[in-house]
């Protein structure tokens, strides 16, 4: 998956801030460890170039990864603020409106999805349920059988049946 420089920056920014708590931003952010460390290793290197934007992901190429973040970043903000950090992020405000809406779609589907595969689960173990059941009697009955037959050869073995 591809961030763009932007973001890249404000992870690192963020990792900073915290006084290098690595593992909290890649908690927070979804980001895995090793790729945060990866970008901080480039930027204390002097390799990661924050850029100018050009190279930044068009609004709608962000991964859902980074608009969440982006989201949760232009919420924290006040009006005031939160204009001139859409300009500085390429942004519109209803970028944000039409995220909250995409990100709220993907969660529900997500949510049905696990539904119908708990449902689908729950269905299987009842099936599951009775035919252990079914086989439980059967070899009750299998092992009554057995033992009747010992028994009746040893009740008749005497009298030469």
């Amino acid at each position: 998956m591809k961030y763009s420089n932007g973001f890249r920056s404000r992870i690192i920014q963020k990792v900073l801030s915290n006084g290098g708590a690595v593992s909290r931003v890649a908690k927070e952010t979804g980001i895995s460890y090793i790729t945060i460390k990866g970008w901080l290793a480039k930027h204390k290197d002097g390799n990661l170039d924050p850029g100018d934007g050009s190279d930044d992901p068009l609004p709608s190429q962000r991964s859902p990864v980074e608009k969440f973040g982006l989201l949760l970043e232009g919420r924290a903000l006040s009006d005031d603020q939160r204009g001139e950090w859409l300009r500085q992020q390429g942004l519109h405000s209803e970028h944000l409106t039409l995220w909250e809406q995409e990100l709220g779609t993907m969660m529900n589907d997500k949510h049905i999805e696990l539904n119908a595969e708990n449902v689908a689960l729950k269905k299987e173990n009842r099936k599951l349920q009775k035919e252990l059941e079914r086989k439980e009697k059967a070899l009750a009955e299998a092992a009554i059988l057995l033992t009747l037959k010992k028994k009746h050869r040893h009740l008749f073995q005497d009298e030469g049946l």
